[in-house]
């Protein structure tokens, strides 16, 4: 039994001398060029995951809905919203589909003006900013757009009681 470990040790230590007295064969594998540190800004995009929920009010400034969900073509352009209308936390939602170009997105919040009790949390009661009115299209951009990578609000011309009489969008599966 001794003999045959030692005649394995042996073996052993020839085979690992041989590996060890090749020379290592020339590639052509070398190693990637370290990246380089680039960064892309796109402070004028907004990400389509934060578009969901944004408050979609009409003319006169009146909260109709909120973005649901945006459909694209297969090119990848935005081409109808789908607008949540009426319901409460989610139920009895009435959802339309309406034409993307047909909104215009505000950076700025909505104008409020009145007591406090009619103003949204947070707000104050003299508040009194540019919105819906005075929309903007869809590509201008504010620092307080930048930083949160999507718009106050969105501007549609229709009032709520339109919306809930146009047709139902319906998922098909």
């Amino acid at each position: 039994m001794m003999k045959s470990i030692v005649a394995g040790l042996a073996g052993t230590a020839l085979l690992a001398t041989a590996a060890f007295a090749q020379a290592p064969t020339a590639t052509t594998d070398k190693a990637a060029p370290a990246a380089t540190a680039t960064t892309t800004s796109a402070s004028d995009q907004w990400r389509v995951s934060k578009m969901s929920g944004v408050k979609v009010y009409n003319e006169a400034n009146e909260n109709i809905g909120s973005i649901n969900d945006l459909l694209m073509d297969k090119s990848g352009n935005v081409k109808m919203a789908v607008i949540g209308v009426g319901g409460f936390l989610g139920m009895g939602e009435h959802l339309v589909a309406v034409p993307y170009e047909k909104l215009k997105f505000v950076n700025e919040p909505v104008a409020y003006t009145g007591t406090a009790a009619t103003n949204p949390p947070g707000r104050p009661a003299s508040t009194t900013t540019t919105g819906a009115a005075t929309g903007t299209d869809k590509t201008a951009t504010t620092t307080t757009s930048a930083s949160k990578w999507y718009p106050d609000h969105a501007v549609f011309n229709a009032s709520k009681d339109e919306l809930k009489n146009m047709p139902e969008f319906k998922y098909s599966e």
